[in-house]
């Protein structure tokens, strides 16, 4: 990987940092209500029974473990590098109640803390434009999901119809960056971010080249659904047997 995008991603991780307290509201805003939607769609291709384990990498301020576990009742441990994430994650998994079912823990996806075939599902959310190699990464989560069971990602997606891609390259380029800056500067810094960075990992790694990492990682044949006219995208699969 070249120099320029190592530093770009370590910026992008710095960058996040600081939003735990107000991630999930604004998350929510700058969508147009979107996110909540698009994660409620992962969390349901999983399908996990009550006495199975879930792994939720990058799991940020727990949203997707937290709906894991009121929608299934299984076990869910969530892991993000972000301590600042984490902080916020660990409140709201006490004010939703479900402390006795989920544990958030600090790790890197690229090197989990844990045993191979170790869980029975495995979700993750904007992930891999912040790794250095997509492939290992899936190759990492693949190790630690059991034979058979389901591996699913929420990430943001380029619109393919060209209509909604202008619309999107409109937002991107100036209602996001504006939306964000009335927040706060921190918000204002993502909102200049987030356009250049989906729009770059699609242009490394189209989707086709991405279903096939999945292949590649052990996961059968991927399924997968743009959301929202193609702003988000949800990829899902079993790890073959």
């Amino acid at each position: 990987m070249e120099p320029a995008l190592g530093e770009a991603i370590g910026a992008a991780q710095s960058l996040f940092a600081p939003l735990g307290p107000t991630y999930d509201r604004y998350a929510r805003v700058l969508s147009f209500g979107q996110d909540p939607r698009w994660r409620s769609f992962l969390v349901s291709r999983v399908e996990a029974a009550p006495d199975q384990s879930v792994l939720d990498v990058a799991s940020g301020t727990g949203a997707v473990a937290i709906e894991l576990a009121r929608r299934y009742g299984c076990s869910v441990v969530g892991i993000d590098q972000s301590a600042e994430m984490l902080a916020a994650g660990r409140r709201r998994v006490v004010a939703a109640g479900v402390g006795g079912l989920v544990r958030l823990e600090q790790g890197r996806a690229e090197s989990l803390p844990f045993d191979d075939e170790s869980f029975d599902a495995v979700t993750f959310t904007y992930l891999l434009r912040y790794v250095n190699d997509p492939a290992a990464t899936l190759r990492e989560l693949a190790r630690v999901l059991r034979p058979g069971g389901k591996l699913a990602s929420l990430e943001f997606f380029v619109p393919p119809n060209p209509l909604a891609r202008a619309a999107w390259e409109l937002y991107v380029r100036v209602g996001l960056p504006l939306a964000g800056s009335l927040v706060s500067p921190e918000w204002g810094r993502v909102g200049r971010f987030l356009g250049p960075s989906i729009r770059g990992f699609y242009e490394r790694v189209p989707l086709p080249t991405l279903l096939g990492l999945w292949r590649a990682a052990g996961i059968g044949e991927p399924h997968f659904r743009p959301l929202s006219l193609g702003g988000g995208i949800v990829v899902w699969g079993d790890r073959e047997r």
